[in-house]
Formats: structure tokens, sequence, C-alpha cells
């Protein structure tokens, strides 16, 4: 039996929150969508998707922040193929993830979710996960596609970004995880870009993903993601989630009707998301057979929690970053004394707050691990108020309980509110009052181990009153065992930096151009992210890019260049087992066009036994010495020298060798003299002009208008005194949140959201046509919209009870 226009219109959108719609006279069974980019999110009962509400549980691990500092992709494989088998046995088809957008802004709320500054890095792990994930039968869904670089009015931004930037820096890693991940299903991204929404992009969806990656499979909307239906299916968006009802169907069999899209576009839409059905629901079928029916819901069974517990455990340990070890004081003697103090020794932060919260199957503290090892605890205080409160008696207890230790381990970190989908960080500061406590215990003259939890970097002007710094990240819920594994030597940390650690937030690239009060970002610092621009630009940093310290040591030798590859040896020259992280660096002759200092082109990882050596290859593939040259309008080699550099990090190189190319243009992409800061790096002073130049077109207002897409939270810009009085409560309700400390990340959502929202995200309740009247009212048309808006009510009812009819009493 065919489907009939109706039918297959309908397919293309949610019929709840994470289910699709099935048919079962025609044999298409529903299939279920998830987060989880570092754990299942599958909630029990009503489901939201925000992490409002109570979700099944599921294994923890380390955030894609975390892991990312192991280098690891076998790794990554393997935490993606548990990620997987739970996904599979808890009866989902579709894990919305890995992230892996860039880290533009060490202030994104969400950045704890991403791998790195580095496309090549944040590639190479998300196919990693991606991988893994598939073995199970199950589809991964790598997100957000592209340049969603933020969370301030995330929904409604519009990135203003160069060609070659797109191409060189916020594609390449979604190149890399398609091409060599080959993931079933990828996430468009909320935002526009340069003035045409992710999600309707033809250039980004047809052009690059589909026909010059060979991407096949299905395109998904992020929740509320969709602005016109009808152009994202014809640019190759194929899921518009969650729910928005009969009025997106009625929406898609207007365009064919009209001539807007053609038939053959939903055609080719229906059959990339019935692939992705039946080639999961086989496998969810047979693999919900283990899982535990309890109170109606799939659980996992506990062999399946133990053994990915000791997974999210190893990940953890492969992941502790040492940042700083004055004088050899870590690993701790066996019996040392020591007080543990802070509020996350006890109460940990291992995950960040949002979509990506799991609901865990087990959750070690430090506290308790750290009683269990080899030193002697002598106590434990709370020693600050994790929200920022001041709390003198708090300071009093930790100090008096330092005196009786020969070590204090202190716990310091970013809290909920800090770090967290639907809002960016205000600071990159520890709370003062953390600052205060490190400060107090130093003046005591105690020696301090700080251990920090937090999923993205942070200031460090306080780093000279401690004598070490363990960087755990967020590091899931047997993450404090490895953090004490860490401190008592049992693990020897071997992770390194995946972003760079600057001295203030006044030193980033993006400083002047992130998540300002217009709608319009500009990405005016252009190919200059991270190490790329701190390099250029000759910026003093706290921790670079790559770097990580290690019990042992190591040492480098023999360096060979090859064509296609690049071999070197590595030598554990201490006394401990220990894993090298050995970093591959390229330098363009930059000649032709303007480039970085060096940019990392590939990775290893080493493990070594004491005096043992290794000869380690790592191979040069076709991202190695390619650049996106504009006028010619294809990646392109420059001819001339190239310098590849071997080194610890991606500021301790340690080995170096040059090799000779031949270009393939002589089209010269720019007019150098007019692009003076691209060529010095100095991107923190670009102007307006300038960046017009690098563009090749004007850039938009970036106002706010009054119209679909106008967010609730610019409602205060409408001619509506209702518009005004909805905006006000919600901004005075969001503010009472953020003041107690939990901030309401549903009115977080709903302030970012476009009134279109409201007719993608009630499951039909609402209508465009409504949308429409509420447009017409916040206009001043009071009376004209509001009539509009209770006939269009009256007409959404009637058609969508059409609707449902057609489609399931079709004979």
């Amino acid at each position: 039996m065919k489907m009939t226009l109706d039918q297959k219109c309908a397919l293309l959108s949610g019929k709840s929150v994470f289910q699709t719609r099935e048919y079962k006279n025609l044999g298409i069974p529903s299939i279920w969508l998830s987060d989880g980019p570092h754990g299942l999110r599958k909630q029990a009962g009503a489901s939201d998707h925000l992490g409002l509400n109570p979700s099944v549980e599921a294994t923890c691990f380390p955030t894609a922040a975390t892991i990312a500092n192991s280098w690891d992709e076998t790794l990554g494989e393997k935490v993606g193929e548990a990620l997987g088998e739970e996904t599979a046995t808890l009866g989902v088809n579709v894990l919305l993830g890995p992230g892996l957008n860039m880290k533009r802004n060490p202030l994104c709320g969400r950045n704890f979710e991403y791998f790195s500054e580095d496309p090549y890095l944040a590639g190479k792990m998300a196919a990693a996960y991606i991988r893994g994930i598939q073995k199970n039968g199950v589809a991964a869904c790598p997100k957000h596609f592209a340049v969603n670089n933020q969370e301030t009015r995330r929904m409604a931004s519009d990135s203003i970004v160069d060609e070659r930037t797109l191409r060189e820096i916020y594609l390449t890693g979604f190149e890399i995880a398609v091409k060599e991940g080959n993931p079933k299903c990828i996430m468009s991204s909320y935002n526009l870009i340069n003035g045409t929404y992710a999600n309707e992009n033809e250039h980004l969806l047809s052009e690059i993903l589909r026909k010059e990656w060979g991407f096949k499979g299905t395109v998904v909307t992020d929740w509320g993601g969709s602005n016109d239906h009808a152009l994202g299916v014809k640019a190759g968006s194929t899921l518009e989630m969650p729910a928005p009802g009969g009025d997106s169907a009625r929406e898609l069999i207007a365009a064919v009707k009209s001539g807007k899209i053609e038939e053959s576009d939903i055609d080719a839409r229906v059959n990339e998301l019935l692939s992705l059905i039946f080639s999961t629901s086989k496998a969810v079928k047979e693999a919900t057979k283990n899982a535990v029916l309890k109170d109606g819901e799939l659980n996992l069974p506990d062999d399946i929690k133990k053994k990915h517990h000791d997974l999210a455990y190893h990940a953890a340990a492969e992941s502790m970053t040492l940042l700083k070890n004055n004088n050899g004081i870590l690993p701790l003697k066996r019996n040392t004394k020591v007080a543990i103090i802070g509020d996350f020794a006890k109460n940990p932060r291992y995950q960040g707050a949002g979509s990506s919260m799991v609901n865990t199957t087990a959750l070690d503290n430090l506290l308790d691990c750290m009683e269990k090892s080899s030193v002697e605890v002598v106590g434990y205080a709370k020693g600050f108020d994790r929200l920022g409160q001041p709390d003198d008696v708090a300071v009093k207890e930790a100090r008096e309980l330092a005196k009786c230790a020969e070590i204090t381990i202190l716990c310091l970190g970013l809290d909920e509110v800090q770090e967290s989908e639907g809002l960016d960080r205000q600071m990159m500061k520890l709370r003062q009052n953390q600052i205060s406590l490190l400060k107090a215990l130093h003046r005591d003259g105690r020696k301090i181990v700080v251990v920090l939890s937090a999923g993205s970097s942070i200031e460090t002007q306080w780093k000279s009153y401690c004598d070490a710094i363990l960087y755990a990240c967020l590091s899931g819920q047997a993450g404090a065992r490895a953090v004490a594994d860490a401190l008592t030597g049992v693990i020897n940390p071997s992770g390194k930096l995946a972003e760079t650690w600057i001295e203030k937030y006044e030193d980033t690239p993006s400083l002047h151009h992130f998540a300002g009060k217009k709608r319009t970002v500009e990405y005016r610092e252009g190919i200059y992210i991270g190490y790329r621009y701190y390099q250029k630009a000759d910026v003093t940093t706290a921790f670079p890019f790559g770097y990580g310290l290690s019990y042992t040591t190591f040492k480098y030798s023999d360096i060979d260049v090859e064509a296609d590859s690049v071999s070197f040896t590595v030598t554990n020259t201490g006394s401990i087992l220990g894993k090298e992280i050995s970093q591959l660096y390229i330098s363009a002759p930059g000649k032709m066009v303007f480039a970085p200092k060096r940019e990392l082109k590939g990775f290893a990882k080493t493990s070594l036994k004491p005096g043992e050596s290794k000869r380690v290859t790592i191979p040069l593939d076709d991202k190695a010495f390619r650049y996106w040259n504009v006028k010619t309008n294809r990646w392109e080699q420059e001819e001339g020298v190239y310098k590849i550099s071997v080194g610890r990090s991606s500021e301790d190189i340690v080995l170096s060798d040059e090799i000779t190319l031949k270009g393939t243009t002589d089209k010269k992409p720019y007019d150098m003299r007019k692009l003076p800061h691209y060529e010095s790096g100095d991107v923190q002073n670009v102007g307006k002009d300038e960046f017009v130049k690098l563009l090749g077109h004007e850039i938009p207002d970036g106002k706010p208008d009054i119209s679909r897409n106008m967010t609730l939270g610019e409602m205060n810009h409408a001619r509506s005194p209702l518009g005004w009085l909805i905006w006000a409560i919600l901004t005075g309700m969001l503010n009472r949140s953020l003041k107690k400390g939990s901030p309401d990340l549903n009115l977080l959502f709903q302030l970012n959201m476009p009134l279109r929202g409201l007719a993608k995200m009630t499951s039909g309740m609402i209508s465009m046509g409504m949308v429409d009247g509420i447009v017409l009212e916040l206009r001043g048309f009071w009376f004209v919209g509001i009539i509009k808006v209770l006939v269009e009510f009256v007409k959404n009812i009637i058609q969508n009870r059409r609707l449902e009819k057609r489609l399931y009493n079709y004979k």
C-alpha cells in the first residue's frame, strides 16, 4: 500500500516530544529519540526537552569536554559503544549526541557538552563516539549543525561568518564526524547562518552535507528549531521535532500543491526517515529483551550497570589532567594526613545542567573515595557555600581542620548555576568565596592541592596560592574514584587540555562579539579561535592547548617526515608507567593566504613502561595541508615549505622538520593589504569595514523585528501593552530564580524562543495562523490580532481532526 501525500507529510514531524508518528496499517513503527551526549536521558512519564522531569536510570559518563582531555579515540569508541548499548536496551532508536560545536568563547554555557576549540580533535573524537554508538544498531545524532556557539538568543541569533572560517573551523569537525563516523542522523542547529536558518540552509544541508560529504541519513531539527518546514525539507532537513501537530503537515501539503516544493522533495525525506526507522527498530526490539521491567518502564539490568560504571571510571581516569605539581607534592605518599575541604568533595559536580542531565545508576564522591584510599583523612569541612554566599563559620571550620593535616585537598569549581544549557556564563572566575578560602589557607602556611570541577576553562590568577592543581572537569558518576586514584598515585594522570586556558577573559579573540545585545553575532576573529589566536597574536596563556603534566617524564627523538606520515620515537625516562599524548602541528608557508602559526593535524596516545621506547607514526590525511580558497571555492594547497612540528603541547614543541609541496592554484583569495588585522592576528581590533571585506557582503543590522521570529524575550520592543506585560512577568520570574541559585531552564528557553516556537512546541494546540494573530497584536493591531487568534484557534481544531481522520482511517 502506497502512502498518501498527507501521510508522508505528517511523518516528517514528531507525534510527541521524543517520538515519531507510526502507521501500523503500513507497517511503519514509531521510534524514540532521546538526549544523551554523555548518558541516555529517556524520561519516565511526561517528557520535556530540558531535563526538568525525571528520567530512567542510566550511566553518566564523563562529559565530552572531559573525555576530549584523554585525546583517546579508542576510549571514545568504547564509551560510545556503552552509550549505544544502553540506548538500545532502554528502547531508544536515536541517541542525540555527541555535541561537537567549537568552543569559540569560554563563556558559552554549553561548552561542557562539546569536545574542543580545535575542529580536528573534536571531529576525531566525535567520529569515534559515533562508530561506537552505532555498533549496537541504533543511530547516533551528532549536533548542532552548525556555527552554534552561544546560548544567548540561541533560537534566533544570526552567526555572521566568512566562508573560509565556516569551512576550516566550524564545519571541519562535522566533516570528519560524517565521513569517518558515518552517522545515520545529524541535528541541525537553532541559529541562522549569514541570514538563513541552519535548518533550511541549502548551502549547509544540500550543497555541503549531502552533496560534498555524501551524507545519506536523516537531518532532525533541534527541538523547536524549524522555521519554514517546507524550505527545510527542500534544503535537506528530514524530521521536524518535537511535536508541531497537524499544522506542520498541512504546511507541507500546501507547499507541494502551490509548487513551493516538489513532491519528490517530500519523497526523498520520507525515504531517509524510513531507512532510519527500519534500520534501528530491529536492533531495539532485540536489545529490549535484556531490559528489566520496573513500574512499567524499561530499566538497565545490574550487570550492564556495573560494567558501565567501571567504564565510566576508566574514562574519567584517562582524562585526569594535572596542571600544576610543585616539588612533586603529588602523588600523595601512603598514610599522609590529609584534610578534605570543599562542598564539591561531598556533593560532586560531575555533569552539566539541561537536556544532557542523566539520572545516574550510582554516584561516587571524593570524600568517601579518599577515606578508602592509602592516605589518612583527618576530616572534612564544607569550607564555602557553592553558590557564593559568605559563610564565616564554614571558613573557620576549614582553617581549623587544615591545621590537623599535612596536606589539604581543596575541592573548587563551578556550580550548577554557572554552567547550564540555556544561559551563558557571566564570568570566567571562580566564586570569590572559594578564592578567599584558598588564600586564607595559603596564609596559614598550608600545603594545598586543588581539585577543580568545571566543564570549561576558568581564570586561574590564584594558582600561585596552591602547590598542585588536578583538573577533573565534569567526570561523570565514577569520576570521584578516578580523582582519588590520581591523587594517590594508583593512576598516573595522562590527560591534556583540549582547550586553551587564558589568563583573563579580556584576552579572548571574540571578546567584543559574543552574546551581545544584537541578534547578529559577528565572527570577526575569523579562523583565529583558541590557540590559533593566542599564538598568532603572541598572547600569554595560563595553560596552553594540549598542556598536561605527568608523574613521569618523556623524551622525543628521531623525527622522520614522509609525504603521508610523520614518525618519531618516544621514551619514558621516568620511574613509573605513563601515557604520553604526542601532538602533530603543521605551519603553512603563509605567503599566499594568512594563516595561524601552527595547527593541529594529528595526535597519538602512547603507553610506556619506565625506560621503554616506542616508535610512533601519525598519518597525514587530506586535511593536513589544505585551506579554503574563496576565489576558487574549493580546498587548495599553498606552494612552499611547510614546517612539521611534534610537541607535548601547542607551545612545547620538541621536534620539527620541513617538507616542500607544490601548490594547486595561483589564484590568491584575498588582497592582503585590505586585511591587515588578519595578517597580523590582531583580530580583537578588526573594524566593520575590514570584516565586510573578509565576508564579501554587508552585515545585517541585527535589530529585532515584530514577526514570527521575535523572541518572547524581545517583546518589550513590541507595540503592545500585553506583550510588555508578558515580557515583564517572564523576566521577573527568571531573575528571581537566578537570585535563588536555581535558574528556571523552562523560562530561559521560553525567553529565547521565537513566537513561531509556540506553533512548533505545543503538540498542535497552537497553529502558525494563531501566531500570525499574536504578531498582529504585538504590532499594535490589538482587536484585529485577538480576533484572528480566536478564529485560527477554531480553524486549527477542525483541521487537525480532519487530518487525523485522513491519516489513520485511510482505506
